[in-house]
């Protein structure tokens, strides 16, 4: 719980948390999505030292966030807390390939897309390359 000191986040956790919440944005999370957080955090160098065990801990913790009134800002607040700013353009970037993974994307998905460029201050220009490689990576 966010309330727990000994909860303390990683960067990785961090773009873990991203991605499950733009998973778990439309109350339905798709097994596209899960398949591409799993390969996110399998494939890239980001991850390299992670440890996969993590994953479901973070998940319960976003889980856990949204099931309160204030949960995103205090999601938000831990990712702002332990996410080093030079990976906030990574962080989106990933929870835009989430978004994009099943080939639509869902108004709260959008919302919490437009949240995450906001809370993580991502210019938008920087967003509208980043939103344009998600797309053309996910076509079908």
């Amino acid at each position: 719980m966010p309330d727990d000191p000994s909860l303390s986040l990683s960067a990785q956790d961090c773009l873990v948390a991203m991605m499950v919440a733009v998973s778990a944005s439309d109350e339905h999370i798709r097994t596209t999505e899960l398949i591409k957080i799993q390969s996110s955090v399998n494939m890239l160098p980001i991850f390299a030292d992670y440890d996969n065990d993590r994953l479901s801990t973070i998940s319960k913790t976003v889980f856990d966030l949204f099931e309160q009134e204030d949960g995103l800002d205090a999601l938000f607040g831990l990712i702002r807390e332990a996410l080093p700013e030079r990976l906030y353009e990574t962080a989106y970037a990933l929870a835009c390939d989430v978004a994009a993974a099943d080939g639509k994307l869902e108004e709260a998905e959008l919302r919490l897309l437009e949240e995450i460029r906001y809370e993580l201050n991502i210019d938008r220009l920087h967003a509208a390359a980043i939103e344009r490689g998600a797309r053309a990576r996910h076509l079908s």
